[in-house]
């Protein structure tokens, strides 16, 4: 079992359920609003909180290098099952702090931050941003998204707005590039109202 990092409460005992849940949602469709944010050429990419590996598992097959964190041992073992073939580097890391990451010295022309950062309390975002901008290399994307409306019972979720992560990311030399407000990819959170800001800052 994972050992409990902060926001992940809740994912362990329903990974069977989520990941079913992930797969019937594509890449092109969920991040539709940021793909020409992608570069071309081949890039280094960091997808924090990648729970079965869908987003990074695309990245790799478009021939980015792609490091997938991801502290839930339910969802980083689904997917490594389900994307065997993948050139994927999987790690057992998290937000704020990222130290294997860190660790590894190594930079990023891409961070991707999906359905993460309301998990974080507010000490946590200001250390997050704070480790989230020295992984960047100079010119680096930050792609980030934030929920909207009710939350799932037994997460650990923060009503964080999109002013407030603006306005941190700026104070640490991340510039605004998008802010987008879209209804849920998933019909069910739709129906509860349930709407997503996805921002997009360049170091």
């Amino acid at each position: 079992m994972s050992i409990n990092v902060s926001g992940t409460e809740g994912y362990a005992e329903h990974a069977e359920v989520l990941a079913n849940e992930w797969r019937g949602i594509s890449f092109e469709d969920h991040h539709r609003p940021v793909l020409y944010l992608i570069p071309d050429a081949p890039s280094r990419i960091l997808d924090v909180g990648a729970g079965v590996g869908r987003d990074a598992a695309a990245f790799a097959s478009m021939g980015h290098a792609v490091l997938a964190v991801e502290p839930v041992d339910e969802l980083r073992a689904a997917a490594k099952s389900m994307h065997p073939g993948s050139s994927v580097v999987w790690l057992d890391d998290s937000l704020p702090d990222l130290y294997l990451v860190r660790e590894r010295a190594n930079t990023f022309d891409v961070l991707m931050v999906t359905a993460v950062w309301m998990r974080l309390d507010e000490t946590q975002r200001r250390r997050g941003m704070r480790t989230i901008s020295e992984l960047l290399v100079d010119g680096g994307v930050l792609i980030l998204s934030l929920r909207h409306g009710p939350f799932p019972e037994g997460r650990r979720m923060f009503d964080v707005s999109a002013a407030e992560t603006i306005q941190l990311a700026e104070a640490h030399g991340l510039h605004l590039m998008l802010n987008v407000r879209s209804g849920s990819a998933q019909q069910a959170n739709r129906n509860k109202g349930v709407t997503w800001t996805r921002l997009a800052f360049r170091r």
